[in-house]
């Protein structure tokens, strides 16, 4: 049975696991990514688009510059997109998430099991833990730069206000604001770190204790070891 100190210590990294997973969970089911405005030129006046959406699906209104507004549409993110890049960014962003989950899920696993007992394989323990711990936030961290990348480079936004509306003109203007969708992941950017700072204080601790044992014996005199 594992001491009362490390049971402890991987509870607190089993919680922030699973956090992280419930969180990346949220993420994924919600659709409060961004919100833009896009403003396009139509004849004799200007159209506004309003976008909320995410990576499956989203919802767009119609302002008129005149202070028409057409009633609330819900589109699907996928089939909006005609563009390869835009398209093919927005999959890889799911699928990293996806992995992310399922890297998350082992993180959590490992740490249950340290908490209960004291697993023989190398790989189960501590390092498993920084593992997949580190392979979870760095996919995160790919997440948090993609998204981005494909609203101001690949202009995601305006290519679904053009599937929201029609006979729209030029481009004028984007404005955009992350939602807490997006921001929800820097949190488990820090959860992932918290928990890799959680283990490494019990594997210092593990290792200065393993120190001190093998002390005694390295400062004895020789007689004394040869008996």
């Amino acid at each position: 049975m594992p001491s009362r100190k490390k049971t402890t210590m991987f509870a607190s990294a089993f919680c922030t696991c699973v956090s992280s997973f419930v969180l990346i969970c949220v993420v994924l089911a919600t659709q409060q990514w961004v919100s833009s405005q896009v403003r396009f030129s139509r004849t004799n006046t200007s159209v506004t688009i309003s976008l909320d959406y995410g990576l499956f699906r989203g919802t767009c209104e119609q302002f008129v510059e005149a202070g028409l507004q057409v009633s609330k549409k819900t589109f699907e993110v996928a089939d909006s997109l005609s563009s390869t890049k835009t398209k093919s960014t927005n999959i890889a962003i799911i699928v990293i998430l996806v992995l992310s989950l399922l890297t998350s899920l082992l993180s959590s696993g490992f740490t249950c099991t340290n908490a209960v007992s004291n697993p023989y394989q190398t790989f189960l323990g501590p390092i498993g833990i920084y593992t997949w711990n580190s392979i979870c936030g760095i996919l995160i961290l790919i997440a948090m730069i993609l998204f981005p990348v494909n609203i101001e480079a690949h202009s995601l936004s305006e290519e679904l206000a053009y599937e929201c509306s029609t006979s729209l003109q030029s481009h004028i203007e984007s404005k955009h604001i992350y939602g807490y969708s997006y921001w929800i992941m820097l949190l488990i950017l820090f959860l992932n770190i918290a928990s890799l700072i959680i283990i490494y204080f019990y594997d210092h601790a593990r290792y200065s204790k393993k120190k001190e044992q093998e002390r005694p014996i390295e400062n004895a005199p020789k007689d004394v070891i040869l008996f």
